[in-house]
């Protein structure tokens, strides 16, 4: 039987990058994401595999755990999740955002994830593997970051803790995170302001999906042995100076 891959937030960024990755490997794919039309242009691309498209709001739970109980047969046996779909809404100062942001970001990152990862688990074979894409904003601060590394810190303990309750079940897990990437990611914090989410990437090298693709595809294929508990990854280019001061 071929190994089924399912990945949230398969509609764009880093999700897309990981689907087509992982059709070159010949998996059958599961792919989540909000948008019907890119969903099924991804679909068409990747025929030459198997593709199950489930098109929803991760942040709605009865429609999570009602699509991966009616999942077809053939894609039941599911060999690695990835935990992809997140966003950031703005970059304002915890007194200055909109409450309503920070909610959609908690409701998508924290909540959506945990959906995802609860109905799976009892498809997950024995000896998959789950991936969860964190942040280094769940590591380190920066100005503006609140409540966006907020959530990616849950990712990140919300990993490690998982892989303590799947101790003997010979399922791995492994915390992802990114620095730099350009992908719509900023297009979507800045709400559609092409010229604010482009300036982010200006005068500098940055990671690209396919990067964190292939970190996934590579983390995947080692020992059964071996789990990476969390990769912290950003582009040469970025390090950690810059820290604010007042002056």
């Amino acid at each position: 039987m071929k190994k089924t891959i399912f990945i949230t937030g398969a509609t764009s960024g880093f999700g897309e990058g990981i689907a087509r990755m992982f059709a070159k490997e010949d998996y059958n794919l599961i792919i989540l994401g909000r948008r019907e039309e890119k969903l099924k242009s991804l679909k068409k691309e990747l025929s030459s595999t198997k593709v199950h498209e489930i098109c929803l709001d991760i942040r709605d739970k009865e429609a999570v755990f009602k699509a991966v109980q009616n999942l077809p047969d053939e894609f039941k046996n599911i060999e690695i999740l990835v935990n992809n779909a997140g966003l950031a809404l703005g970059q304002d100062k915890v007194q200055d955002a909109k409450i309503e942001d920070f909610e959609t970001m908690v409701d998508t990152n924290i909540k959506g994830l945990l959906y995802t990862t609860k109905a799976t688990l009892p498809l997950i074979s024995k000896n998959g593997y789950i991936f969860n894409i964190g942040s280094i904003a769940g590591n380190w601060p920066y100005p503006g970051g609140n409540v966006y590394g907020a959530t990616k810190a849950f990712v990140r303990q919300f990993s490690f803790n998982l892989r303590n309750d799947l101790v003997g079940t010979g399922i791995r897990v492994t915390n992802i995170e990114p620095g730099i990437a350009k992908t719509e990611f900023s297009l979507v914090r800045f709400k559609g302001d092409e010229e604010k989410a482009e300036s982010v990437y200006d005068g500098t090298k940055y990671l690209v999906a396919d990067d964190i693709a292939k970190i996934i595809l590579e983390c995947s294929k080692l020992p059964q042995h071996v789990n990476i508990n969390s990769l912290e990854v950003m582009a040469t280019t970025q390090t950690w100076a810059g820290f604010a001061f007042e002056r």
